[in-house]
């Protein structure tokens, strides 16, 4: 029998392996392989030894090779790298702010509310500058009472809920939709901001409201973190008690009384909602269309929250606050002087948010004889008056400081349409037609030109000039002089026609405005309210578009008493905090007005001045105190009348002023209106500075100086250029010749009065001992 498996005739099985040839074994290891380098290789099997198996390709298949990418490939390709990095970047997106977040939240502290309500709104104390407290401006948060979360109630808490934050009991401390949405409208210019009741807390107890990142990124940690370590109910009675709502009330609580003179735990959900509203715009809470639009949409945002039921949003009621007079935060201080000094400390770098909470106490520049004597003066004057429509203002000022002695401008509370009570206007910082008051600033600008007193000008009236339209006239015969006029009897009389000329032809609008604003008066463009417009000659007797505040008006004149020495008007002396440190303190700054680093010339301008402005308060009927040297000038500006006002209206006045001085105080008064407006006196008759004005700023003057070491102004040489001494010399000997005459004609009629002839001959040594003065002076000048 063939033991071979493979039958005569057929093909050996590929498949089968073939036998392994028999490798002879030499001891224990075998025999050492054969080295292929010694192998003999036969032509026809492969160079490995048979134990190495022999890759060959499947049978019908080329050898394989790298099959080239296509454009899908490597689109795919990029992509796959693309979401590689895009995986990265927000990886890092995520992850930095993250760590950057919780390092913050780490290193931030969240003080307790008590202890931020206890350092919230700290009183302010004004002094007198004796020293003497003249009372404090003490927000309800100064004194506050910290309320629990149990002694406000839910309608309380809910109403600022849903105004101010929705998602209150449900945010972390910020919540991100409100922040997309604040910023989605500062992109779009619409309304609405991104803080939670949480942030508005931080913000204001922190006292830090920059507009920087790094204040809103601490704010959210903040926010995130008190959330994190006090309950809900903890956090909206921290908010509720250091919030401000308007008319000087920080908390709820304060609010509640200044608005409603009630309790907290007395409001009704009405109430409620009004004082939600205001959060927003506690500045605008005395607007009556602010209050109520915004007390709507607290109620709106209440139904919407589901804290009112629709019946209830239906019969709410506009809840009408208590009298601004009865209000327990009104009437602290005067709160005209209060809006100064708080200007002032704002220039300063003290905003609202310091002020309340840095414990200050500010020392004032105000004299309380000088405040007490203008009330007193103002209300014995205007007591008898039955125009309601007159108001009045009256403001003092130190001609040696610039600091202002005392101030008032107007009631502080009054009457609106309706007969209800409503905050007063500062009609001391209101800017109003100055009138003949305005003239001594022309004379200002004449003296600088070199020009003097003794200039002449046709004072006659009316009078015709090139490219005016209207005649120009003086307002009486009292104020009307000859042909020849002098500068200095046309200032006594106050004569239009002259100070018309004077600016028309001689120093020009521009030239009066930029003395006026040397003395002291400041426009827009020096941050102030008053107004000099140059675009007509009407500046030359203060009427038309040039407007000035009684304040400015103190501060001008005060700069011709301190002999031509400009300094800023003030309220603050210094400032201390609670610790006494000082705050800060007014520093002396002074100009010489009319001539730059020259004071004599800028003392000669003021002084010629005065002398002008000396004569006119005899002129005007008013005094000057015992022992004490007085220069003034009355101002009244004329109605224009309206076809609907009966004729009388033609003769009427709108603007009247008296503002006079000694080398110690400034005083200004304005009595007129607001507006053109036909103001008449007792009977009908029209009103003059030197009929309401006057006698207030006489009386004020009477009351401060009485009992006060006289003084004198310092005597300069006149000014004056040699056409005018050529005038004066002709009028020397006019007036010989004249006074020979009438010695001729007396001596032939012995019977005439003794004492008429007395006072022509006074008057005439007068006017010798001005020429002598006039003489010297240029004598004096021609010495080496």
């Amino acid at each position: 029998m063939n033991n071979d498996r493979t039958s005569p005739g057929r093909r050996p099985d590929p498949r089968r392996r073939r036998a392994r040839r028999p490798v002879p074994r030499a001891g224990l290891l075998g025999a050492e392989p054969e080295l292929i380098t010694h192998h003999a290789h036969n032509g026809t099997e492969p160079d490995d030894p048979p134990t190495v198996p022999i890759l060959r390709p499947r049978p019908g298949r080329p050898p394989s090779r790298p099959r080239p990418l296509t454009d899908g490939d490597l689109r795919r390709r990029r992509r796959r790298r693309v979401r590689r990095v895009c995986y990265v970047v927000a990886g890092l997106f995520f992850a930095v702010p993250a760590v950057a977040f919780l390092i913050t939240y780490l290193s931030v502290d969240v003080p307790s509310p008590e202890t931020v309500a206890q350092a919230q709104g700290q009183a302010v104390t004004y002094l007198y500058a004796d020293g003497t407290e003249m009372g404090k401006d003490v927000p309800a948060g100064g004194n506050r009472q910290i309320l629990a979360a149990n002694q406000i109630p839910d309608v309380v808490k809910k109403a600022v809920i849903a105004t101010e934050d929705a998602t209150f009991e449900t945010n972390s401390g910020f919540d991100v939709g409100g922040i997309l949405r604040a910023a989605y409208n500062q992109v779009t210019g619409g309304s609405g901001g991104g803080s939670t009741i949480s942030q508005q807390y931080i913000k204001n107890s922190s006292g830090n409201d920059d507009p920087t990142l790094a204040r809103k990124w601490v704010e959210l940690a903040k926010s995130f973190k008190m959330n994190q370590t006090y309950e809900k109910a903890d956090i909206i009675t921290a908010y509720l008690n250091i919030i401000y709502f308007g008319r000087g009330a920080y908390g709820i609580q304060a609010a509640s009384q200044a608005y409603f003179g009630k309790d907290v735990g007395q409001l009704d959900y009405s109430q409620s909602a009004l004082l939600a509203g205001l959060i927003q715009q506690p500045g605008r809470s005395e607007n009556t269309a602010v209050a109520t639009s915004r007390w709507n949409t607290a109620l709106d945002r209440m139904l919407k929250n589901g804290y009112l039921t629709p019946a209830q949003r239906a019969a709410a009621k506009f809840p009408a606050p208590i009298p601004l007079r009865e209000s327990r935060q009104a009437g602290a201080l005067n709160p005209f002087i209060k809006k100064q000094v708080k200007a002032e400390l704002a220039a300063q770098g003290i905003d609202e948010k310091q002020y309340y909470s840095g414990g200050f106490q500010v020392f004032t520049t105000i004299d309380p004889q000088a405040q007490q004597s203008a009330e007193q003066a103002v209300a014995e004057k205007m007591a008898g008056q039955t125009d309601d429509r007159i108001l009045d203002a009256l403001v003092a000022v130190d001609p040696k400081t610039g600091g202002v002695l005392a101030y008032y401008g107007g009631d502080a509370i009054v009457k609106g349409p309706n007969g209800e009570d409503q905050a007063g206007r500062d009609w001391a910082d209101e800017p109003h037609n100055p009138g003949s008051s305005m003239k001594p600033f022309d004379l200002a600008a004449f003296l600088k030109l070199g020009r003097g007193l003794d200039a002449r000008f046709d004072g006659t009236s009316p009078r015709t000039f090139p490219g005016v339209e209207l005649p120009i006239r003086n307002a009486g015969d009292s104020s009307s002089c000859s042909q020849q006029c002098t500068v200095a009897e046309a200032m006594q009389r106050s004569t239009n026609t002259v100070f018309y000329d004077m600016v028309l032809n001689v120093t020009k609008p521009s030239g009066v405005a930029e003395a006026a604003q040397e003395a002291g008066i400041r426009t827009a463009g020096d941050g102030g309210r008053s107004k000099l417009f140059t675009g007509d000659n009407n500046i030359s007797i203060g009427g038309g578009g040039t407007e000035v505040t009684a304040a400015d008006m103190a501060s001008g004149y005060a700069t011709f008493a301190a002999d031509g020495v400009q300094r800023d008007r003030h309220f603050v002396q210094k400032v201390t905090n609670a610790n006494g440190e000082t705050a800060y303190e007014a520093k002396d700054h002074s100009t010489d007005a009319f001539a730059d680093n020259d004071p004599q010339k800028s003392a000669q301008i003021a002084g010629n001045v005065t002398a002008a402005l000396a004569p006119v308060i005899q002129f005007s009927k008013l005094s000057c105190p015992a022992g004490h040297e007085c220069a003034g000038k009355t101002g009244t500006q004329q109605h224009t009348p309206q076809n609907d006002e009966p004729a009388s209206a033609a003769n009427a006045n709108s603007q009247t002023w008296m503002v006079g001085y000694t080398p110690s105080v400034s005083a200004a008064v304005w009595v007129g209106s607001d507006g053109d407006k036909a103001l008449r006196g007792p009977g009908g008759a029209p009103l003059f500075g030197s009929t309401l004005a006057g006698p207030i700023w006489d009386r004020f003057m009477q009351l401060y100086l009485s009992g006060r070491p006289g003084e004198r102004f310092d005597r300069v040489a006149a000014i004056s250029s040699p056409q005018d001494r050529v005038q004066v010399q002709q009028d020397q000997q006019d007036q010989q010749d004249q006074q020979g005459q009438q010695d001729q004609r007396g001596q032939q009629q012995p019977g005439n009065n003794d004492n008429r002839q007395q006072q022509k001959l006074d008057q005439f040594r007068q006017f010798q001992q001005r020429l002598q003065q006039l003489q010297d002076q240029q004598r004096g000048r021609k010495r080496p």
